[in-house]
């Protein structure tokens, strides 16, 4: 398989990560299934990691692998592989916004991950205290301080687990993204297909 043919299939995976990323972060609008005041949602839900970071901005990467396979660019400087080198050359481009783009969901996955939700952790009749109790992920390995968030229902774990699954989908993305930066750099050196002996090591 050449490195354009390898760089596509990077796409393809890219596409169900970024899905995923987006739902995840939309979801998490609505904890446990539950549509609150907005002022109640936590913090790092408004910094758009999954739809922003692995969502939005990983189409670009996306769409340039899909389609270097089928790059036929007509050459340059009398080479017909010159088109093809300075496309693999490109992507290494897209490739490095793919990884800023998943790294900072990352980054925001691992803040909201130890500074835990936003929840209800107090009322009476006269008096609701929303607020975010616990402090450098001290709650991971005590569950019994989930107790402390009142409502809505389950909270913790529902962010707890799509925010875990942001955090691993992203780091996916920023390893896919950096292996096309490897593949993009080979391309372009070597020119699309130079690798074709590794062909079983490249098949997916």
């Amino acid at each position: 398989m050449c490195s354009g043919s390898f760089a596509k299939c990077l796409g393809a995976t890219l596409v169900p990560l970024s899905v995923l990323c987006v739902l995840c972060n939309i979801l998490l609008f609505f904890p446990s299934g539950k549509s609150i005041e907005s002022k109640h949602i936590t913090n790092e839900v408004w910094y758009f990691g999954g739809i922003l970071g692995s969502g939005v901005l990983m189409i670009f990467p996306i769409l340039v692998f899909l389609g270097l396979k089928n790059n036929d660019c007509c050459g340059c400087c009398g080479n017909d592989n010159c088109g093809r080198r300075f496309a693999m050359l490109g992507s290494m481009l897209f490739a490095a916004v793919g990884v800023l783009g998943s790294g900072y969901s990352v980054i925001v996955s691992a803040v909201a991950i130890s500074s835990g939700p936003m929840c209800m952790t107090f009322r009476n009749a006269t008096l609701t205290v929303w607020n975010t109790p616990f402090n450098k992920g001290n709650y991971l390995s005590k569950t019994s301080m989930w107790s402390a968030c009142k409502e809505p229902v389950d909270v913790v774990s529902w962010h707890l687990t799509l925010f875990s699954i942001l955090l691993v989908a992203g780091l996916i993305q920023v390893a896919i993204c950096a292996v096309q930066v490897v593949n993009g750099l080979l391309g372009a050196l070597c020119g699309d297909c130079c690798l074709s002996h590794l062909q079983s090591f490249y098949d997916c």
